[in-house]
């Protein structure tokens, strides 16, 4: 088991007010990996007041100045990514050879682009000859990350609002905390001022809440599900804080007949990905109708040849589910789904062999409608459901009818109806042909799934307030 950790405020590790342990499980194992503290009031308090005094003088230190620091958290981040790896892959179990790609891939990513997107932006623009138009930090911001996908979440809140001036308190999923333990090293090794960035532990209904309400934090920026996204947006309400949000998904994968089989096993394999654990996962594949019975054998091959196993061993399979609360929700939703639908592939417990772990079997129902559960409620595991259209009009309405907005998907050669589709499904992503999206591509949502971008441009300017000034010369 690791060494007990605290929280980083101000500019140092410091113990909590008062002892409230908390067990971090190795999904992998069920096992205890780590002991952690949860913060409570006290320590939210102490975390705020850290960063409203680090503000006025952050908010105006010199662009070059947080380039430099950016750039040398770029290479703290690069030479430590063997320990975020290791630290990713035993909280919320990414198999070590995904983590060591893709999720430690991903904050390098997004930070490498976060830094050529500043390194262009302009915070101020000339409106007319005599007026000025400046962008400046809004204040005090609250991040609140989730345990899918660690450090993709964290970068894309705390590097965007510290880069354009803002100040942070990062409370990371306390079901997956190690990570934001190690990022909160690499802020510190990177030698950025006292109080510009704090982390405290925590779980939703303390920390979080708390944050919420505080009425010197001027921003909060959350991703998690869609009900958690209500209930932070209600305890923001009171003090008319800006709210951000990224929630879940429902993504619909419209596989049409020219696709062939590439498309329907891309679209299986990206939804079984991570063991199903992303908010973008296309779940709902619709599959034109003259091809509907060869893509649910594919689908349900692709499903069969999915190996899962610990997170500890390398290779291309998928791991564990991160918790006992996530697997005994999945597996009450497939067993929906199976009374709902056809099994094709996957079912009730965990593979063959496994008999310790939170471990999904990748299943594929078939014959699904809308209308059922399965169609609706975002699963958050490597669940597919398999459902049919006739025209591109009815797959475009099949696929808009849920609460969510966050990634479509399209398979086809086709130009014309690519285009077509892409500009009729409401989300705020549309991916088309495996086309993954670029550095600095605004990811987010439309309805439930959110109403915050994150990335690039669009994620820098998620953290500034806009403020006219007449009389400029």
């Amino acid at each position: 088991m690791l060494e007990k950790r605290d929280f980083y405020i101000n500019g140092a590790w410091v113990s909590p007010a008062k002892a409230n342990d908390y067990q971090v499980i190795d999904p992998s194992t069920e096992e205890a990996c780590a002991v952690i503290s949860l913060g409570d009031q006290a320590d939210t308090d102490a975390a705020v007041a850290a960063a409203k005094a680090a503000f006025p003088d952050w908010a105006f230190v010199d662009k070059s100045e947080k380039m430099a620091l950016l750039n040398r958290l770029l290479e703290v981040y690069n030479d430590r990514q063997e320990e975020m790896a290791q630290a990713m892959s035993m909280e919320m179990g990414a198999p070590i050879s995904m983590s060591r790609v893709n999720q430690v891939g991903a904050g390098s990513w997004h930070l490498e682009g976060f830094i050529k997107a500043f390194d262009k932006m302009s915070f101020e623009r000339d409106y007319t000859g005599t007026e000025k138009t400046l962008l400046e930090p809004i204040g005090v911001c609250a991040l609140i990350t989730p345990w899918n996908w660690p450090m993709n979440q964290i970068v894309l809140k705390a590097v965007p609002a510290i880069a354009v001036g803002c100040t942070t308190i990062l409370k990371p999923s306390e079901i997956a905390p190690l990570s934001g333990l190690l990022f909160a090293e690499f802020m510190d090794e990177a030698g950025f001022p006292k109080g510009v960035f704090n982390m405290l532990n925590g779980d939703g209904v303390g920390v979080g809440s708390q944050l919420s309400a505080h009425p010197d934090v001027d921003m909060v920026s959350f991703t998690g599900s869609s009900r958690a996204g209500k209930l932070i947006s209600k305890s923001a309400a009171d003090t008319l804080k800006r709210v951000s949000l990224e929630l879940g998904g429902k993504g619909a994968n419209l596989v049409f007949a020219d696709a062939g089989a590439k498309g329907v096993e891309y679209g299986a394999s990206r939804c079984f990905r991570n063991s199903g654990q992303s908010c973008n996962a296309p779940t709902r594949m619709l599959v034109e109708s003259s091809f509907y019975d060869e893509a649910v054998e594919i689908a349900s091959r692709v499903a069969e040849e999915t190996k899962v196993g610990p997170a500890s061993e390398e290779g291309k399979h998928i791991g564990p589910v991160v918790s006992k609360a996530q697997f005994d929700k999945i597996q009450g939703l497939i067993e929906v789904g199976m009374g709902e639908g056809r099994l094709t592939a996957g079912g009730l417990g965990r593979p063959d062999g496994l008999n310790r772990g939170y471990y999904v079997k990748p299943t594929v129902i078939a014959d699904v409608t809308n209308d059922m559960t399965i169609a609706r409620e975002e699963v958050f595991g490597p669940v597919l459901a398999i459902m049919k259209f006739d025209t591109i009009d009815e797959a475009i309405a099949i696929a808009n009818d849920t609460d969510y907005g966050l990634t479509n998907y399209i398979q086809t050669p086709d130009d014309e109806k690519r285009h077509y589709a892409a500009r009729r499904l409401r989300s705020g992503m549309v991916e088309t042909n495996g086309q993954g999206f670029a550095q600095g591509s605004p990811f987010g949502g439309y309805k439930q799934s959110g109403n915050g971008r994150e990335g690039g441009l669009y994620g820098l300017e998620e953290f500034l307030e806009v403020k006219a000034v007449s009389g400029w010369s």
